[in-house]
């Protein structure tokens, strides 16, 4: 007997879109740079690696303890060498919220993650994004006014939204986070979606999960939620038509997942898994649970950035590891644990395409700014939204 497969993993791959590796080359030669921030200085563009990585190091000893750089696990090696801290978007916020000395956040990932760093930061700090065009593609597909009109709509077929607690991946923007603070929801990461899930179904009946739907799909799978309990809404159609669910899919749903995606982790497949088996019969298979339900199951460990990392660090020496997240994480690795085989699981060379826009030319534009005196793309919340924001952030702090 044949099953069909699931609507949710018939999700099209999405194609790189770069094509000069990840090796440093001026900001005038990448072929992307006409959809990147065109508001930098003329100066910047034709520089190239040696002397933007000069100009940054004098900027940066001339700022001293004033600026702090925080480096995302996706960035580019050419920005992770001048980064003080790296890591995930969150843990980076709590350190730069714990740097009061630091007058200036210049966070290296993109946009939300900034946002993030600025509601945590405190009054004196001003957080800067190198490039104001490094967003996220996650991110953009779940918009507050579309989140809003699901929300109303949710609250029409039930009758109320009371039982329904709104969860917020960290990846989303701080009006989304406003959002689940004012109703009663929370913030997760890729570390505590399971319990973030725990807290959220001891005090509702549903979960309403975005924007990522793999994530939430992933994890409610874990908790050993079954797979036709967990609604998939399609954002994309026509208000009034409940996401393309029927009634009675939203009626035994005890997870509603926003049809939202990683186009990296989108990427990763069940056959480049079986490809890396066949090539090493020993390997080891550790994916982010942004991939693909399928992707998840046929790995052999599945975990955030810092599990990844830690998963490669303690594996013993000889180790074979393939892995499924953004290939700038995975060749530090592989370069910082040479004893291993370390490799990505896709064969093409595809960092993700909005954290790669912070190329070292923006960095040194905003360094040089601020030795100047200049405060250039600066990242501010609304006051409001960052009142609501830090209750759905706090809300998730305090789970142990």
């Amino acid at each position: 007997m044949t099953t069909a497969t699931p609507e949710f993993a018939l999700l099209p791959q999405l194609q790189c879109e770069t094509d000069t590796g990840i090796a440093t080359i001026p900001l005038s030669e990448e072929v992307a740079f006409g959809s990147w921030q065109k508001t930098i200085p003329d100066a910047y563009w034709a520089l190239g690696a040696d002397e933007l990585t000069a100009r940054i190091r004098a900027a940066r000893v001339t700022l001293g303890s004033r600026v702090v750089i925080l480096g995302h696990h996706y960035q580019r090696e050419d920005i992770i060498a001048f980064a003080d801290e790296r890591g995930d978007s969150f843990a980076l916020a709590k350190y730069a919220a714990e740097r009061p000395e630091s007058e200036y956040i210049v966070f290296c990932g993109v946009h939300f993650m900034a946002e993030a760093a600025d509601i945590l930061a405190a009054p004196h700090q001003k957080v800067i994004l190198p490039n104001m065009e490094a967003g996220c593609s996650m991110a953009d597909m779940a918009s507050d006014p579309d989140v809003r009109a699901a929300w109303r709509e949710l609250g029409e077929h039930f009758g109320g939204t009371e039982d329904i607690i709104p969860v917020t991946y960290m990846n989303s923007a701080a009006s989304l986070k406003a959002f689940c603070g004012e109703n009663g929801g929370v913030v997760c990461t890729s570390s505590n979606a399971e319990k973030v899930l725990e807290w959220a179904f001891e005090r509702g009946k549903r979960v309403f999960f975005f924007p990522d739907q793999h994530l939430g799909r992933n994890t409610g799978h874990a908790m050993g939620i079954p797979i036709e309990e967990m609604a998939l809404w399609n954002w994309r159609g026509p208000s009034g038509r409940l996401g393309g669910l029927t009634p009675e899919a939203l009626d035994r749903s005890r997870v509603i997942l926003w049809q939202g995606h990683c186009s990296v982790h989108q990427r990763f497949s069940l056959t480049q898994i079986e490809a890396a088996r066949e090539r090493f019969p020993c390997v080891k298979i550790v994916v982010h649970p942004e991939c693909r339900y399928d992707v998840v199951q046929a790995a052999d460990a599945n975990g955030s950035t810092a599990f990844i990392a830690k998963y490669v660090a303690e594996a013993p020496a000889g180790s074979v590891i393939g892995i499924g997240t953004e290939i700038n994480l995975v060749s530090r690795l592989a370069k910082e644990n040479p004893d291993k085989t370390v490799f990505c699981l896709d064969p093409v060379v595809c960092p993700c395409s909005t954290m790669y826009r912070v190329h070292p030319a923006y960095l040194a534009w905003v360094m040089e700014s601020l030795v100047a005196g200049e405060v250039v793309n600066r990242i501010e919340v609304p006051a409001e939204t960052k009142q609501h924001a830090k209750v759905a952030l706090e809300r998730m702090l305090a789970l142990k």
